[in-house]
């Protein structure tokens, strides 16, 4: 039986493995995690669908692939088990011929056989993706020694994945001089990177020029060192984990496709930090939560989103496209990047509502424990980079991969005591800048304002009398 990789949501279209946590031989029971992948909002454990042996791992780990392409095949209880390298069901429409030995020959039913409604399993061919991608295969050189278990008529064939074949052609590697230490002898990124490095290590031990009798022409290739004997002994290269590669992706796209602004707002907050601080302490006893500033910003932005619904929008091209929910998504330092889980409907929840959501969604994202529908349906972006110890940023606005970017991204810096001019006189206050970034095709700088003058105007309305509940 061939596992795929499961359908998640409209919006995520591919996943990375990054890490097989069964392999080849093991034996699984139904819903046993599988392998971990991640995709543009989460990271996940694929779950087996059936009680079986892994027979085949057909993804590598690092492997970005579409969803719904095949990455490993599980030989059931009830499938045929005459041949061990035959995954396919117990069914009347496989035969099991015998196949010429040649990598050409694919495995096809006899002419009593030919129509099935299944489908035939190529073996040793390499996978296609809808668009015609797949793994790179290498054929050996001629004289390269056949395998003991091909015939003598085959020729020894490599596949390396994508990623594998770009890394290799960046640096000018021969693949076949790296040896693989994955599955069945696969090579991986790591594989290449080691190699990458072991090269370095040789071109700082070997000469700094040749003889002049050897001219540069004339020596092997592995010779001429990639990178100089300097750079490789006053550097680190650390290689991109899935995570990272996923939040660069994304940044770049922002960045490169949306024309932002961004403007800073002061904000006295002196009155928010009297009423927090005499309500964290019964908080915590009654709610067992932390009551910060974040929450009453967060009701505050919910607020001054439903009278500015031009900030709760996303550019469609040709049209301004206005979302009807208010769903703030949070950016969390995570373990392993940057993640935004969404609290929804954010506009119908108390200060007090909105400090238990969001405790529980921070909580969730810390320990890894997000699911697709956490991060999905985000209309506007909010991050406490105050937490951090920054005074002033300039946020990117958060694009999802496969959906509208969205309009703006607002940040909440460090609350500070500076000394302010109050009518005319100076005044020990507590101040917070909100910085906002925004997509100047949906919105221009009176509407941008507008918004975050709305979030001011909230903020510094709270007093020893609001209310949290």
């Amino acid at each position: 039986m061939i596992i795929e990789l499961p359908q998640v949501g409209e919006s995520v279209t591919e996943g990375t493995i990054v890490q097989w946590l069964k392999q080849v031989g093991d034996s699984v029971e139904r819903y046993d995690p599988l392998v971990e992948v991640l995709t543009d909002k989460v990271s996940m454990e694929v779950p087996s669908p059936v009680t079986g042996v892994i027979t085949e791992i057909l993804a590598m780990e690092g492997e970005t692939l579409p969803m719904g392409a095949p990455i490993a095949s599980i030989q059931t209880a009830d499938a045929s088990n005459t041949d061990s390298d035959s995954v396919a069901p117990n069914d009347s429409s496989y035969t099991n011929q015998p196949v010429a030995p040649s990598d050409t020959t694919p495995i096809v039913p006899d002419a009593q056989h030919s129509v099935s409604r299944i489908g035939v399993l190529l073996k040793d061919v390499a996978p296609v993706g809808p668009t015609g991608a797949g793994n790179v295969v290498v054929p050996a050189p001629d004289d390269a020694p056949a395998p003991q278990s091909k015939g003598a008529g085959s020729r020894r064939r490599r596949r390396y994945s994508p990623a594998v074949q770009r890394l290799a052609d960046e640096h000018r590697i021969d693949l076949q001089q790296v040896e693989g230490t994955g599955i069945n002898g696969r090579v991986t990124r790591k594989d290449v990177l080691a190699f990458i490095e072991s090269q370095a290590d040789a071109a700082v031990q070997a000469p700094a020029m040749p003889s002049p009798a050897t001219p540069i022409s004339d020596m092997p290739a592995a010779s001429v060192p990639a990178t100089s004997p300097q750079e490789s002994a006053d550097e680190e290269r650390l290689p991109l984990s899935p995570v990272r590669r996923v939040i660069a992706a994304n940044m770049k796209r922002s960045v490169s496709e949306i024309p932002s602004a961004w403007s800073i707002t002061e904000v006295d907050v002196s009155g928010l930090a009297r009423r927090r601080d005499a309500l964290k302490d019964e908080f915590m006893r009654r709610e067992g939560i932390n009551l910060t500033y974040l929450h009453f910003v967060i009701k505050a932005v919910a607020e001054s989103l439903r009278e500015n619904p031009l900030l709760n929008s996303s550019w469609g091209d040709d049209a301004i496209i206005l979302k009807r929910r208010i769903n703030i998504g949070i950016a969390v330092a995570a373990p392993d990047g940057l993640v935004v889980p969404v609290l929804r409907d954010a506009d119908t929840l108390s200060v007090a509502g909105i400090a238990v959501r969001a405790s529980e969604l921070t909580a969730r994202a810390r320990q890894g424990g997000l699911t697709i529908e956490d991060m999905q349906s985000g209309t506007f972006t909010l991050n406490n980079t105050g937490a951090l110890g920054s005074v002033a940023s300039q946020p990117i606005i958060n694009y999802p991969q496969g959906n509208h970017p969205q309009a703006a991204i607002l940040t909440t810096e460090a609350v500070v005591k500076r000394a302010v001019v109050i009518e005319d006189a100076i005044a020990i206050r507590a101040m917070m800048n909100v910085c906002l970034t925004f997509d100047h095709r949906i919105m221009d700088g009176a509407e941008a304002s507008a918004f975050t003058n709305a979030v001011k105007r909230r903020l510094e309305a709270i007093t020893d009398d609001t209310g949290i509940y």
